[in-house]
C-alpha cells in the first residue's frame, strides 16, 4: 500500500486512552499501512513519555511505543525541502499576522513535502498553512 496520511501526536497516543474514540480506532485499522509519522511527533511522544514517573502507566506506553508505533509506522524526517516549505510558509503566515508553533509547522511542512494527509484532532493548529490536506479522524 501506499502511504497516504502523516498521524499527528493525539492520533498516535489515541489507543492508549482509557475509553478511545471508535472512530479514531476504526481509521486506523482501515488504514494500516497507508500510515506514517513524523520525527518531530516521535520527538512529543517520547518528550512526554520521559516527563512521567516510573508506573504502569509508562510502562504499557513504552511498550505501546516500541511495538506499536516505531516497528509499524514509517517515520519521516524534517529534511532540506521540509525547511524551505516551512520557512517560506512561516514567513507568509508571519506576514499576516498568524505565528504557529514552530513544531505544529514542521509537522505541516513534512505533510505537505511528503504529499501527505496531516491526520489531526487539533485542526485549528493547521488551518492556516496554504494548501495542506488535513483530516479530522474523531469527527
Amino acid at each position: 500500500m501506499n502511504i497516504r496520511f502523516l498521524l499527528d501526536t493525539n492520533i498516535i497516543s489515541e489507543p492508549m486512552k482509557l475509553k478511545p474514540h471508535p472512530k479514531v480506532m476504526a481509521k486506523l485499522r482501515l488504514h494500516a499501512g497507508e500510515m506514517s509519522t513524523a520525527t518531530v511527533v516521535w520527538h512529543e511522544l517520547l518528550f512526554g513519555l520521559n516527563r512521567l514517573p516510573p508506573s504502569k502507566k509508562r510502562q504499557a506506553l513504552e511498550t505501546y511505543f516500541q511495538e506499536e508505533v516505531k516497528s509499524k509506522l514509517p517515520f519521516l524526517s524534517y529534511d532540506e525541502t521540509a525547511a524551505e516549505w516551512h520557512a517560506k510558509e512561516r514567513g507568509r503566515l508571519v506576514k499576516l499576522g498568524k505565528t504557529p508553533s514552530f513544531v505544529d509547522s514542521q509537522i505541516a511542512a513534512i505533510a505537505k513535502t511528503n504529499k501527505l494527509i496531516l491526520v489531526t484532532n487539533n485542526v485549528s493548529d493547521y488551518v492556516d498553512f496554504q494548501d495542506l490536506s488535513i483530516d479530522n479522524w474523531f469527527s
